[in-house]
């Protein structure tokens, strides 16, 4: 099995700093690595490791709630936007078979004027938790606030202006996805933690894949193992970047395995955070990603209309 050596450790305070040729740097490492494998390790974010910790502890309380008590909480019509996702509801796209996990979405934090209030879904409050809404919406906006950055480094790379993506995501429909993979009780017959997919947004920032578990296929069709430092994220492109960029930047498939059969016993927690765009955004190739060695791949489409035809095909939408 490979390690992670070819997934690129970089650091935003890099491209954070005042010295251009640090910035430069980030700027061709980062493009580079989404070009040939879409995975980057990123420290020098903005989340700090007690606010991880409160965050994790109240994810793992909230999991831990009998299941009646989550199931208050699963929303009926929204696709799972919001709120409790009972356990094997949602497969890869492809798959019939539910991937063994359940999760919880946090949504955007919009104010009272917003021209999104009543298009998204309102975020579902825990009461048996005081702090888990506090503690996982200041998490949002930390992770929003890095993918900023993140994007901000990318327009740069494919030629647009440094600030190119900021007004799409500043309401974007982005998601906070705490997931538990609970221990597994019996040979699961086709079943894996997560199946092999691609993530449909803009680019994922990932808390928790410290351990084994995650892998990332690289151009050659191999797995490779995808571990984080304790002071990590793992960051990857998804659907929506790669389509607008013309596949310049790559979305790659990746999974979450099921363990060796002695650490069955073993509950899995992650936390990715979904970076979408506002829905009007148009998610066309870009005129300078298209040539004649690298033909338009994809037709027009909106980020709201790609997000509804993935949800379909993944089972969260009838």
């Amino acid at each position: 099995m490979n390690t992670n050596t070819l997934i690129p450790s970089l650091d935003l305070n890099d491209f954070l700093s005042s010295e251009p040729e640090r910035k430069h740097g980030f700027v061709e490492a980062i493009g580079k690595a989404y070009e040939e494998i879409g995975f980057v390790a990123l420290s020098g974010h903005f989340l700090d490791t007690d606010l991880v910790a409160k965050l994790y502890d109240n994810v793992r309380d909230f999991f831990e709630l009998p299941l009646e008590t989550k199931l208050n909480y699963e929303i009926e019509g929204i696709g799972g936007q919001r709120g409790f996702t009972s356990f094997g509801k949602e497969h890869a796209q492809g798959r019939t078979v539910g991937d063994l996990k359940e999760f919880w979405h946090f949504g955007q934090l919009l104010h009272d004027d917003s021209d999104y209030k009543g298009v998204y879904p309102e975020n579902v409050r825990v009461e048996e938790l005081p702090q888990f809404n506090e503690v996982g919406n200041k998490a949002y906006k930390l992770l929003e606030k890095t993918g900023v950055y993140v994007l901000r480094a990318l327009a740069l790379y494919v030629g647009l202006e440094e600030h190119y993506f900021d007004a799409y995501v500043e309401e974007g429909n982005s998601i906070l996805r705490p997931i538990h993979y609970p221990p597994i009780k019996e040979a699961p017959k086709e079943a894996v933690r997560a199946a092999s997919h691609s993530d449909i947004n803009l680019i994922t920032l990932l808390m928790g894949a410290q351990g084994r578990g995650l892998q990332v296929q690289n151009r050659q069709g191999e797995w490779i193992d995808a571990i984080a430092k304790d002071d990590e994220l793992m960051i990857n492109v998804g659907d929506m970047l790669s389509r607008h960029t013309n596949n310049k930047l790559k979305s790659t498939i990746h999974q979450v395995v099921n363990p060796e059969k002695e650490d069955w016993g073993q509950a899995r927690y992650s936390i990715p955070f979904f970076m979408h765009p506002i829905s009007e955004m148009k998610l066309n190739c870009l005129d300078n990603c298209v040539d004649d060695n690298h033909p338009k791949q994809f037709d027009d489409i909106s980020a709201g209309e790609f997000l509804e035809q993935r949800l379909k095909e993944i089972g969260m939408k009838g």
